[in-house]
């Protein structure tokens, strides 16, 4: 299992921009896929952004194609979401998952997969 600590969330204004970061530990960080989930308070979590374990595929939420990236620098045991053109409806409690030592280069947009989560993260998003 990986250790997964997120930073980065804030309040901003509609239209900034923000980077969020989630930290890994473990020695299996390289070898496991990487996702973005976000909750607003009595919703579902759902996903924001996927990528696999050599960031060479990567998956977007509709909601956030355009706007949102996410990335991963294994040597830095990171995965990243860099957030455009925020608008209030991201505002949500945004956790990082893992899927443990995945098999193979693929992503993973479902919650019940990821078997790894951050604490999570606040993003406010309001004038």
């Amino acid at each position: 299992q990986v250790q997964l600590v997120e930073s980065g969330g804030g309040l901003v204004q509609p239209g900034d921009s923000l980077r969020l970061s989630c930290a890994g530990s473990g020695r299996t960080f390289s070898r496991s896929a990487m996702g973005w989930f976000r909750q607003e308070p009595g919703k579902e979590r759902g996903v924001v952004a996927a990528i696999s374990r050599s960031g060479l595929y990567t998956y977007y939420a509709d909601s956030v194609k355009g706007r949102f990236t996410i990335s991963r620098d294994n040597a830095k045991n990171t995965v990243y979401l860099q957030m455009g053109s925020l608008k209030p409806d991201d505002t949500a409690v945004y956790y990082c998952a893992a899927v443990t030592d995945a098999y193979t280069d693929s992503v993973y947009s479902f919650a019940t997969r990821y078997d790894s989560w951050g604490q999570g993260t606040q993003v406010t998003v309001s004038s």
